[in-house]
């Protein structure tokens, strides 16, 4: 097990990335993480296989309580929602995944990629799988989505759903409950031209819910209402590279994949930073990984520091789950002190 600290100020936290049994997510597999991660209301923590298609359910004490198979490349992004008494698991599909070839390089899959998105039970059955939309920008080009927000029902909400394609046309698309394309969204009515919109989120921690867009590679968050309206921008003076979303009780949790967790107050000012951000880190060869004679190979890991946090979740006690993109994969627990 490894232990340290991280956090500052009312935010530190233990830091341990062996709190799991088993070895996934230990750098024993080949495999390229590229996955999010949930925490359900019973606690179970769900996430992805580094390497194979597969679902791994989680205890919050680390042990593997079951895994499923799905019918697709990888588990980029997750959301869970509730439907009347059952809890639902979305996943974002990118459509590709590098896989290490003979000569230790890693390669993405051939194309055509398969993006998709779709809807599970917690038993691993398929509820739903939502199209790709009909629009003339994918006639000779990629559907790579990367992150889903569902307006839930259950608040009070249209049951709308927003899906990032981050990684194909760099648009927001919006769906109704039935998988119907509504509109699509590219930030040029709002802050200016989305930059990897990897990851969108449904916030309802103001009156007004909203919909947040991390415009990853522009370093800022861009808010539109929930009819696609731009309403403002903020991050620009202090985010590196927003990367996903979860609620944190009042505050919200922002990913970076320059080695760090912001954790953003209800006015959205930042609160606390977990981890410390190294911009030259993307220099180094292979990064997020390094490169050693010709092959790619999973870097030398520090106790209590971020090499590049991707998903990220929270538990009914404070914990905080993180997935982190790289070979192997790594599955990170943060546990705050004061819950000792």
């Amino acid at each position: 097990m490894t232990h340290s600290q991280i956090g500052e100020g009312d935010f530190v936290f233990d830091f341990d990335d062996r709190w799991f049994e088993g070895d996934h997510h230990s750098g024993q597999t080949d495999g390229w993480a590229h996955h999010g991660i949930v925490v359900t209301a019973a606690g179970e923590v769900v996430t992805f296989d580094e390497k194979l298609p597969r679902v791994q359910v989680l205890s919050r004490n680390g042990s593997l309580l079951r895994t499923f198979d799905v019918d697709l490349t990888e588990g980029h992004g997750m959301l869970l929602v509730r439907d009347g008494d059952e809890e639902l698991l979305w996943i974002c599909d990118n459509g590709s995944k590098l896989r290490r070839r003979d000569d230790g390089s890693y390669q993405p899959d051939t194309k055509p990629l398969r993006g998709n998105v779709a809807k599970f039970r917690l038993d691993g059955s398929e509820v739903f799988r939502l199209k790709k939309p009909a629009l003339p920008m994918y006639d000779d080009a990629d559907y790579c989505p990367t992150q889903v927000a569902v307006d839930q029902e259950q608040f009070g909400g249209s049951g709308h759903i927003w899906v990032a394609d981050c990684y194909g046309q760099e648009v927001v698309h919006r769906f109704d409950k039935t998988g119907t394309h509504l509109m699509t969204i590219d930030g040029t009515t709002g802050a200016g031209r989305f930059n990897h919109p990897h990851a969108v989120h449904i916030d309802r921690r103001p009156g007004t819910p909203e919909l947040l867009v991390a415009d990853r590679r522009n370093k800022r968050i861009q808010v539109f209402d929930l009819e696609g309206r731009f309403l403002r921008c903020f991050g620009e003076d202090f985010l590196v590279s927003p990367s996903g979303f979860a609620g944190y009780g009042d505050n919200l949790l922002v990913t970076e994949l320059d080695s760090r967790i912001t954790i953003l107050g209800p006015d959205n000012a930042p609160k606390a930073v977990l981890g410390i951000s190294e911009p030259a880190m993307r220099n180094r060869p292979g990064w997020p990984n390094e490169a050693k004679r010709g092959k790619t190979c999973r870097p030398q890991l520090r106790a209590g520091t971020f090499n590049t946090p991707h998903g990220v979740a929270a538990d009914a006690d404070g914990s905080i789950y993180v997935t982190e993109w790289l070979i192997g994969g790594r599955l990170v627990k943060l546990t705050p002190q004061n819950s000792k």
